[in-house]
């Protein structure tokens, strides 16, 4: 069963789960994917919305909308039964996307962005890496005798939604699988046979390999939220107990290149995806 308990709980304590209520009190971070329909019909047209801020607020339209702006898609690209297309859309529209899943089957909806700087004041980036769990990270700066200094960081974003149409073949397809983002949250069963409510693992990677002892968080309908440390093995376990609109997320930060102009790198992983009712 999982235990109530804030997020700083969580990322002082390894493989520790939690669920809670509360808002995060650090302004959000988090970008995701929201498609107008996780189920479509076979040719339906979905729209394809940008978002990044809080989503654990319980308002499924959480989000500052992001226009589509193509000097920061990499790859912005529908996977399906029959390769990978990509994503139509009107250069500075929000919804950035428009799509028609063509026939029945999973479909991965993904996102790549290129990286962007900031810098935060010290005691901010502090403040930043602790709500985030990236305790790796304070602990190198605090070693360097860096931990006052501004933060200089390098970040990009690693979206996902799962989209599933209706027909033959559907329900036998992969629910979920790699699609080569540099981090990656992966469902390891399929979202959408748990009606109602169910277990779901996931599998958390970093430039392919799994990734250990990473702050992963979901959140759901009602203002839900669960948190888990990744294990050895780069695996975690949410207790889905509700119907709806469902976004799982990480983050992952390490050394920036030398000549990249910061001091750490960060990728952001997003995974939406809608629990059918029971």
């Amino acid at each position: 069963m999982n235990a109530t308990a804030t997020v700083r709980d969580v990322a002082l304590g390894a493989l520790a789960l939690v669920a809670t209520l509360v808002p995060r009190p650090a302004a959000g971070h988090d970008f995701w994917l929201e498609p107008s329909r996780f189920e479509p019909a076979p040719g339906e047209l979905v729209t394809v919305g940008l978002r990044v801020g809080e989503p654990g607020t319980g308002d499924e339209s959480a989000g500052a909308p992001v226009a589509r702006d193509p000097a920061r898609i990499e790859r912005f690209a529908l996977l399906g039964p029959a390769g990978e297309e990509p994503v139509a859309g009107r250069d500075g529209a929000d919804p950035a996307g428009l799509l028609r899943p063509p026939a029945p089957g999973r479909y991965t909806l993904l996102y790549r962005s290129r990286p962007s700087p900031i810098t935060l004041d010290g005691a901010r980036f502090e403040a930043y890496l602790e709500e985030e769990g990236l305790d790796h990270v304070r602990a190198a700066r605090a070693a360097s005798g860096a931990g006052a200094e501004p933060g200089r960081e390098r970040f990009s974003r690693c979206a996902k939604a799962l989209l599933r149409v209706a027909g033959d073949g559907a329900a036998a397809a992969a629910p979920d699988r790699a699609v080569g983002l540099p981090l990656e949250l992966i469902a390891e069963a399929d979202p959408y046979a748990l009606a109602g409510g169910g277990e779901l693992p996931l599998a958390l990677l970093f430039e392919g390999a799994p990734l250990a002892g990473s702050l992963v968080e979901a959140y759901g309908p009602g203002g839900r939220r669960l948190a888990a440390r990744s294990d050895g093995a780069g695996r975690v376990s949410f207790d889905l107990d509700a119907a709806g609109r469902w976004l799982v997320t990480a983050v992952h930060m390490v050394p920036a290149p030398a000549a990249s102009g910061a001091d750490w790198e960060s990728v952001w992983a997003s995974l939406a995806f809608a629990l059918p009712e029971g």
